[in-house]
């Protein structure tokens, strides 16, 4: 069975491709084959969910196939749980990790330490050609610290600690950072549901 890893983000497919590996699939992503046939999707959902289904929806039609595709974030307390679904674009429409990271980077300095809770959302998603669609969320809660430290990862893990660790997400190997992670969490439970439905992964009476 193939299913469609629905992104254009090199860093999420190399961990959705970790996350993923026990999966009993075989994987297609936009780094096989050729790019244009798979659809570069706008992020125009206002919650992870809608965005996360706008591009497993746009990728599963185009290509005939299921595909799975994510929409996450980091929400702030003291930022009204800012930046959130916005959290790829904090720093404008068009801007970088490292600039997304300096804005929130920004944003948080005058936060006393323990006024700086956050956690990173994620919202996993499966759909069919026809529309049908399956999702789960996963959540790691932990808090901010103004000073990056950390060359793993991506957008915001340098600043990120999760709750009993020491180190930012950007120190952690990857297998202790999948398995506390959102994202790794989100692909779990999506995994969990679709087994629960009496199918294997990616079939279609795993709806």
């Amino acid at each position: 069975m193939e299913l469609v890893l629905a992104t254009r983000n090199a860093h999420k497919l190399r961990e959705l491709r970790r996350i993923c590996a026990d999966w009993p699939t075989e994987w297609l992503s936009v780094e096989d084959g050729d790019p244009a046939r798979f659809p570069d999707v706008e992020e125009t959902g206002d919650t992870y969910l809608e965005n996360a289904a706008l591009k497993a929806r746009a990728v599963a039609a185009a290509l005939g196939l299921p595909a799975l595709a994510d929409d996450s974030g980091i929400e702030v307390d003291a930022l009204g749980g800012r930046p959130g679904p916005r959290s790829a674009r904090y720093a404008g429409e068009s801007a970088t990790d490292e600039q997304n990271l300096t804005a929130l980077i920004q944003a948080i300095r005058g936060i006393p330490g323990g006024g700086r809770t956050a956690r990173y959302r994620c919202v996993a998603a499966l759909a069919y050609p026809d529309g049908a669609l399956v999702h789960a969320d996963g959540t790691c809660e932990g808090a901010l610290r103004s000073d990056p430290a950390g060359s793993g990862g991506f957008g915001y893990d340098p600043i990120f600690v999760p709750i009993g660790w020491d180190r930012t997400m950007a120190e952690l190997t990857d297998q202790d950072k999948d398995r506390i992670s959102h994202r790794g969490r989100a692909f779990r439970g999506l995994r969990e549901l679709l087994e629960a439905a009496g199918g294997e992964v990616g079939l279609p009476n795993s709806r």
